[in-house]
């Protein structure tokens, strides 16, 4: 089971795996895949601001029927915790979405090389 950060349901959704590296396809192609709550909020935030045409729940149903994403259902206190140990981001979606991987200890897939510094998790 792999995570999946806030812009990798957008490409797919979009179909622009060109964006993705080699390694995060093959990783989406055998891993199951999954996304933190906080990445439909954030996709919900961004279709809110106008970055994004299409909302949260759309992109998140769309790639369910289409690949079999799943939002992860972990209790929102186990997240909370492993995000108050996330000091390195004042960011509550990057905060959150690392959080979730954390707790299980799953990869997460990010081209944020922020992200990729801090959680030795992440991969690209």
């Amino acid at each position: 089971m792999i995570y999946l950060d806030t812009h990798v349901p957008v490409w797919l959704y979009a179909g622009r795996l060109d964006l993705l590296s080699e390694h995060a396809k093959e990783l989406i192609d055998e891993e199951d895949l999954v996304i933190s709550p906080m990445v439909t909020l954030e996709l919900e935030y961004l279709h809110e601001i106008g970055r994004l045409t299409v909302g949260g729940n759309a992109i998140a149903q769309s790639l369910q029927a289409q690949i079999g994403l799943h939002t992860c259902d972990l209790p929102f206190p186990r997240i909370i915790e492993s995000a108050l140990d996330q000091h390195w981001t004042r960011d509550p979606f990057d905060r959150l979405i690392v959080g979730h991987a954390s707790v299980s200890g799953s990869v997460l897939v990010t081209g944020d090389e922020t992200i990729r510094r801090h959680y030795p998790r992440a991969q690209w």
